[in-house]
């Protein structure tokens, strides 16, 4: 096993195992999912006399984006001994995990059409990701706030673009957004 020494201290360089990538998977799906439900259901309720579109912009692209993208995020400030590329994966799974079970109520609940779903289901692995570089980088405020903002963006199309066309803005952006920093990640210890 790799360790990696600071001051008098070392820490053992932790790879994450299938198990703990599964983990990070459900989670998404059974820890983040619940979390949103709940504060978006009190935010939604907040705004019950203001008139259509301004509540859905509170609840869904203002109250939604902070939520989700703290309730993805909040597992990934509790990895020590990862790689920085290791977390920016785990923050995939539990995007993904999320993405997936919001996949299955918009399809199976709502029935919205499965394509025009699937890419939101990478969107929130792409966000997640984001917002893991940033946890990784000790610059977790400021990509937060990134990750919020793609979120916001992406969730105001939804609400405003009747074609359909202009949501695959903000999934291209963050999909970009991820790849680059992904690329420049490096595979060493997080610093702690």
């Amino acid at each position: 096993m790799s360790t990696v020494e600071e001051s008098h201290v070392r820490i053992p360089l932790h790879m994450p195992s299938a198990g703990e990538m599964l983990f990070f998977f459900v989670s998404g799906a059974i820890v983040s999912v619940p979390f949103a439900l709940v504060f978006e259901t009190l935010a939604s309720a907040l705004p019950s006399s203001i008139s259509s579109p301004y509540n859905e912009v509170f609840a869904i692209a203002i109250v939604a984006p902070f939520v989700e993208e703290f309730g993805k995020g909040y597992p990934l400030f509790y990895r020590h001994g990862e790689t920085k590329k290791s977390l920016m994966n785990l923050g995939f799974l539990v995007g993904l995990g999320f993405g997936f079970t919001e996949l299955l109520e918009y399809v199976f609940i709502l029935g919205v059409p499965l394509l025009v779903r699937v890419p939101f289901l990478f969107f929130h692995a792409f966000t997640t990701s984001i917002l893991a570089y940033g946890v990784a980088n000790k610059k977790s405020l400021a990509f937060y706030l990134l990750a919020v903002f793609l979120h916001f963006a992406n969730n105001m199309v939804a609400i405003f673009d009747t074609s359909g066309f202009l949501v695959l803005m903000p999934f291209l952006l963050a999909g970009y957004i991820f790849f680059y920093l992904y690329r420049k990640t490096p595979q060493e210890q997080i610093p702690y």
